[in-house]
């Protein structure tokens, strides 16, 4: 700090008055000879900066200086306190530029803005350029420092911001991050190199505002994971919905022209906030703030979803690695879905014809993903809407890009898009999680283990696979083993399903006629957790009569040793019963119907979902007068464009409410209704809470 009072013997002076003469100016000689020791900076700017330095002549003490300086062609001058062995204070001057002299002198060189270009340094009276071997983003650190520049700090190669034109001076520049000047940094000797002027180093110092995008924990500056700046932090951005063309206008945000999105692989270190989801390009903006998105700060992730991504600098290296981009929609995680490729400015599907695993495992290993890959066909994600681009892809297995796999022209083909191909990339078989069938009921009961974010199942026809764990299909048994769908149903425990009674009204119940399917998405394409069991017996209510639709209502117990019938799993779990007297309609607003349904052209091969809201008992009764009574519900949207009611399930499949708390409980039981989405004509469900002490007396649940 500036001493109080003046040595004896000197005259107070104003410190901060520019020298009148050179002569007031310490030489540049006598400024050399100061061998720094340590240093405190701040930011350039009208900031004090403190430095202490030992003089190296013959009458040696230390010296403290004191300055202020500004950032321009104005700058003001450094001013020293030196004291000699008299214990005399003497003041001199040196311009601000000249203080840098202490350090490497460095400069920004062919860049379009101030804080950005060549990194070149001057030694033995010349400026000259660093190559860029071992050059990253910690050495740009440094070099922003040094300048006084604040911001993002990153470094760049290949000359990309032009070659230089006089020597290579450094090579092999080594820093930590944390120097305050390239010179305490490791690097080769002056002028040893093996560069050429298309290696020179570049940095650029972007001044940090909201939206600014950085890298990091990567192998390089060009790849890692992706963060943008608010409000004074650096933060992540989650994966859902992110697209090729989010990651093509990140980049080029970056100032690449080309690149990736890779899997998360770890999610260790990650401790920030989630600034950004939702995000959604359409692949012509220049700043990622441009596209759609939720608002800061708003987001259901967690960091294992953080995005990633690896950019390329280079137009054929993208080319040559990565073809069009691609993408898979509608699956249940972003390892898999409907395989989508990005043509003539427009996304489409891949036809199924010859679609194999080999050809799954070259998207999967295009999108990063190494693990096995699995086909899927007949639109097992459900249907495309746009146009279908490719057919008959014949892959090898070791192709780098789809694009190097499609023989025909784009947009030939003889498909629909019930032929739209999928993939599930990094597939692991079968997995069941221990016997979590000895776990208490109420205990496993609602969930919904892949999908407990509230937007990953609203909207849209087409459920997710293991989105509904607990909806199985009752399947009419044939002479030829193969069966077909008959009636959804739900499972309420191990060995335990419910349904509608009509179901049984016309092949009666004989248990050898049906077979119950558990863990069922797409009809027609086995899968891992798909499992059919016989049926040991049928238990319908006894008030219930063929003419009527009260008591519409049925058990079927699975075969099987106690509660050991259907094998728990992600995919198949039961749902919750309701209590006794509980009422839906003023306690889970949030409902859904599912089922293999009639959807206006056919059965659908997938399992469908449609919210649908529960009416008011007053509505049901002025439409279905006295054929509506108290052990029923009605359920359905009364406006014309939004006609849906229980066509888009099937008879006794599940009407289903998530209480508050995320367990999804069984309210109603889909019995029947007037047409298929008619005009005030609401489907009709049997009211679970009504029969619960009737089904707890049959199943001794």
């Amino acid at each position: 700090m500036l001493p109080r009072k003046s040595p004896a013997g000197h005259k107070k002076t104003n410190f901060l008055k520019r020298p009148k003469h050179e002569s007031e100016i310490l030489p540049l000689w006598k400024i050399n000879n100061f061998l720094p020791l340590t240093y405190t900076f701040c930011s350039l700017g009208l900031s004090l900066y403190r430095i202490d330095f030992a003089l190296t002549g013959r009458n040696t003490i230390p010296l403290l200086k004191c300055s202020i300086c500004s950032y321009g062609p104005k700058c003001l001058f450094f001013f020293f306190f030196l004291y000699n062995q008299d214990n005399k204070m003497t003041i001199s001057y040196i311009p601000c530029l000249i203080i840098a002299s202490v350090f490497i002198p460095i400069r920004l060189a062919g860049g379009n803005k101030a804080y950005e270009g060549r990194v070149e340094v001057y030694h033995a009276g010349q400026w000259g350029t660093v190559c860029d071997d071992q050059w990253d983003d910690a050495d740009a650190e440094v070099v922003c420092r040094q300048l006084g520049l604040g911001g993002a700090a990153k470094a760049w190669s290949q000359a990309y911001f032009g070659e230089g034109s006089g020597p290579v001076l450094l090579d092999e520049v080594r820093c930590t991050g944390n120097e305050l000047s390239i010179e305490q940094c490791p690097k080769s000797s002056w002028r040893e190199h093996n560069c050429d002027h298309k290696e020179d180093a570049g940095v650029s110092c972007t001044p940090l505002t909201d939206g600014a995008l950085r890298l990091t924990s990567g192998k390089g500056s060009h790849e890692g994971r992706l963060e943008v700046y608010y409000s004074g932090q650096w933060g992540t951005i989650c994966d859902d919905g992110w697209t090729e063309l989010n990651t093509q206008v990140a980049c080029r945000q970056l100032g690449f022209k080309y690149g990736k999105s890779v899997p998360e692989s770890s999610s260790e270190g990650n401790s920030g906030p989630i600034w950004l989801d939702d995000v959604s390009c359409s692949g012509k903006e220049t700043d990622l703030l441009q596209c759609s998105r939720r608002e800061w700060g708003k987001h259901d992730c967690s960091h294992q979803e953080d995005v990633r991504l690896i950019c390329h600098p280079d137009n054929n290296s993208h080319k040559l690695s990565l073809g069009p981009p691609i993408r898979l929609m509608d699956g249940e995680n972003k390892k898999e879905g409907r395989v989508e490729i990005f043509f003539n400015g427009q996304w489409g599907t891949i036809c199924d014809d010859g679609w194999s695993d080999k050809d799954a495992a070259v998207v999967c290993r295009q999108l990063g993903y190494k693990g096995p890959a699995r086909a899927r066909t007949m639109a097992y994600f459900g249907e495309g809407k746009g146009p279908i681009h490719v057919d008959n892809v014949k892959c090898t297995g070791n192709e780098r890009s789809l694009a190097d796999c499609i023989k025909q022209d784009i947009g030939t083909h003889n498909c629909r898009h019930s032929e739209d191909a999928g993939v599930i990339c990094d597939h692991l078989g079968k997995k069941v999680p221990g016997n979590s069938n000895k776990d208490s009921l109420a205990s496993v009961c609602g969930l919904r283990l892949l999908h407990r974010r509230q937007k990953r199942i609203i909207g849209g026809k087409n459920s997710l696979r293991g989105g509904w764990p607990w909806q199985v299909a009752l399947r009419l048994k044939s002479s030829h083993g193969d069966g077909r769908l008959l009636c959804g149903a739900t499972l309420i425990s191990s060995c335990w399903v419910l349904t509608a009674a009509h179901c049984f009204k016309r092949y009666g119940n004989n248990t050898r006629n049906y077979a119950v399917r558990v863990g069922d998405y797409h009809t027609l394409v086995p899968e891992e957790y798909e499992e059919e069991i016989g049926v040991q017996e049928i238990v319908m209510h006894k008030d219930y009569r063929p003419d009527s639709s009260d008591y519409d209502i049925a058990l079927v117990r699975l075969q099987g040793p106690e509660e050991q019938c259907a094998r728990f799993s992600t995919h198949v779990l039961p749902a919750c019963l309701p209590l006794r007297r509980e009422r839906p309609q003023k306690t889970a607003p949030n409902c859904y119907i599912t089922g293999w349904g009639d959807t206006g052209r056919a059965y659908s091969r997938t399992l469908q979902q449609a919210a649908i809201p529960l009416l008011p008992k007053r509505v049901c009764e002025e439409r279905y007068k006295r054929r509506f009574t108290g052990r029923m519900l009605c359920a359905g949207n009364m406006q014309d464009q939004k006609r849906i009611d229980s066509c888009q399930g099937d008879s006794g499949g599940p009407l289903m409410c998530e209480r508050p708390g995320e367990s999804w409980v069984v309210y109603g039981v889909t019995s029947w209704g007037y047409g298929c989405g008619m005009k005030d004509s609401p489907g009709v469900y049997t009211k679970v809470s009504s029969f619960v002490p009737w089904i707890k007396s049959v199943t001794k649940l």
